[in-house]
């Protein structure tokens, strides 16, 4: 995943525009990752707020350990890719990308 300069200041916007449009395209086709974005669905429902600013925060911290650890988006789903993909799941299923504001 390559961070453009301001990535951090939209970073659910960014996101859904990196990886999240093509992953929730591929889950139409595949209703294994449909089970497994729904239990990392799942996980961020039971653990945080939805809401905007809650889901943009865990966002950062997630990014941020990814990167420590040296993740690269492989295009297969794995863990980490899973768990982004439910983060788009969740902004797009809950209207946080809709209003035009910065997420």
């Amino acid at each position: 995943m390559v961070f453009e300069e301001g990535w951090a200041a939209s970073p659910l916007r960014w996101l859904m525009n990196t990886l999240g449009d093509a992953q929730l395209a591929r889950m139409s086709a595949d209703p294994g990752m449909v089970a497994a974005v729904d239990q990392h669905a799942a996980v961020l429902r039971d653990a945080i707020p939805l809401d905007r600013e809650t889901l943009g925060d865990y966002l950062l911290g997630f990014l941020d350990e990814l990167r420590h650890r040296g993740w690269v988006f492989s295009g297969e789903p794995d863990a980490p890719a899973l768990r982004l993909t439910a983060v788009c799941w969740l902004a797009r299923d809950l209207g946080l990308l809709e209003d035009g504001h910065p997420v």
